[in-house]
């Protein structure tokens, strides 16, 4: 057996080993290229998009030298990383949130909806079944298929949904470290409300995580709650109110 079949066989040992090894050259990197002006999570987290664009069908998962990289980045381990890193969370801190939380899930879920919406009927999306499958995408690329289904949309407007989707979280994973100063983005309550607002829970945790790893459990758990939230409301009452502005063809 040589080495690239022992490889291929603990595909997922080596997942976990070349993760590793690209965060090990990513912080190399920020500490003596950038002098720590670039986030080393940042640095890796920018590396993992790159190889996933010149991956196949499932990322850099389709080569079967990577195809632990399918099990390590799939929903069980994320959900996973998502309920422990929201075990992390202070109690106490997360008390001080208080309204502003609440509001901020609110907010926040109103907002991406509307413009996810209003981009998808100026796109020509004139059936409320798409425009609000889209508007859900641009909440999370979760609430978006989970809409799309339970309203009856089309395999390829979910498809755009979830596309909506990635995209806000790619975003937000690039943005949140460099934005992160300039929005007073350095405190739980601030990490709180910035998860309530955004949402994808994929972007924020990997945003915090490249800004101030102790602010991950605090936007991880906002976040998480946004999804939730999204689920409901999307393909209920959010639904319902644009059926009475657009109708179903």
């Amino acid at each position: 057996m040589n080495i690239e079949d022992l490889l291929i066989k603990n595909g997922l040992i080596f997942a976990f080993l070349f993760v590793g090894l690209v965060m090990w050259i990513s912080y190399w990197i920020s500490r003596n290229l950038t002098l720590g002006k670039i986030p080393g999570a940042a640095i890796a987290i920018t590396s993992g998009l790159v190889l996933a664009y010149f991956g196949g069908e499932k990322g850099i998962a389709s080569y079967p030298l990577f195809a632990g990289m399918a099990i390590l980045g799939g929903s069980m381990f994320r959900d996973f990383a998502i309920v422990a890193t929201a075990m992390g969370a202070s109690y106490t801190e997360i008390r001080k949130a208080g309204l502003a939380g609440v509001l901020s899930l609110l907010i926040g879920i109103m907002v991406a909806f509307i413009m996810g919406g209003l981009i998808a009927y100026f796109a020509g999306h004139t059936d409320a079944r798409d425009i609000t499958t889209i508007g859900a995408g641009a909440c999370t690329y979760i609430v978006g298929p989970v809409t799309g289904a339970a309203v009856g949309a089309s395999s390829e407007v979910i498809a755009i949904s979830i596309a909506t989707g990635v995209i806000k979280t790619v975003v937000t994973t690039i943005m949140t470290p460099f934005m992160a100063s300039r929005i007073g983005l350095d405190n739980p309550n601030a990490a709180m409300v910035f998860g309530g607002l955004i949402g994808t829970t994929s972007g924020v945790a990997a945003g915090l995580a490249a800004t101030d790893v102790k602010l991950v459990p605090y936007g991880a758990l906002t976040a998480t709650f946004y999804t939730g939230l999204g689920v409901l409301l999307c393909p209920s009452l959010l639904y319902f109110i644009i059926r009475l502005v657009v109708p179903t063809n």
